[in-house]
């Protein structure tokens, strides 16, 4: 559906979840992709995977709230695959959920470490490139929780708000020189992080049922549609996946 051949992508927080379903669309639609998580060893497997399918990824090690690590995965994607075409900013905790008073102060920066540096660390990184090419895309996993406070996430709400700014200070400083710079609100997904809220019990979202969310397949292939032309209405902006036109648009329905 999505022609992606000769693209290289770079995705965070590819070891499970939306990073890994990312992952898999992006080789299965003839990327040539980048796994980069703090977990070796898992994304290590599905690199292994991809490429027994017939598709080319390669894995390193980052922990996306150090800028030496992020410049050394991006480096390594050039090195190993001669660009950075698309760059995924997927990395994100939520966890520990708490109310302000009752928060951990070392906690609730690991967070924005993690969900504002990585995304920032990410962009800093590859532009260069992207630059020098005059062509890229970068997608920032963003979030409903960017626009609207929820009880027990004042720390996920106030980073991926960040982020949505980071998306459009981005669009206004790089959108005329090729670059592609969206955001993607997927609304919720069933991933780890899902069961976490759950088990916190904290808000109406831990309420949800688990068959109201989303597969994080859906978002993986809403990220190559966002990577092809179809991303440029969105630039500078957040692209909801709640939107029935744009999931009809990918064909998810």
């Amino acid at each position: 559906m999505f022609d992606l051949s000769g693209q290289v992508a770079l995705v965070t927080g590819a070891s499970r979840g939306i990073g890994e379903a990312a992952a898999r669309s992006l080789s299965k639609y003839g990327a040539k992709v980048m796994l980069v998580a703090r977990s070796a060893d898992d994304i290590e497997r599905i690199a292994v995977e991809i490429n027994a399918n017939g598709g080319e990824a390669a894995a390193i090690a980052c922990d996306v709230s150090l800028y030496e690590d992020v410049e050394k995965a991006v480096q390594h994607t050039l090195a190993t695959f001669g660009a950075v075409d698309i760059l995924v900013n997927n990395a994100g905790v939520i966890e520990p959920i708490s109310r302000i008073e009752t928060s951990d102060p070392a906690a609730w920066d690991k967070v924005i470490d993690i969900n504002v540096k990585g995304v920032y660390h990410g962009i800093r990184a590859a532009v260069p490139h992207m630059l020098e090419k005059g062509a890229g895309t970068i997608v920032n996993i963003s979030s409903g929780a960017a626009t609207g406070a929820l009880e027990g996430w004042s720390h996920y709400c106030a980073s991926k708000a960040a982020a949505l700014s980071l998306t459009r200070g981005a669009d206004k400083e790089l959108g005329d020189k090729g670059l592609r710079i969206v955001g993607l609100s997927p609304g919720t997904v069933a991933t780890q992080m899902q069961v976490d809220i759950k088990a916190s019990g904290i808000n109406p979202v831990s309420q949800l049922d688990p068959s109201a969310h989303i597969p994080p397949e859906w978002v993986g292939e809403a990220i190559c549609w966002l990577s092809t032309d179809a991303g440029d209405e969105y630039r500078g902006t957040d692209c909801s996946l709640r939107d029935e036109g744009v999931r009809k648009a990918i064909g998810l329905i």
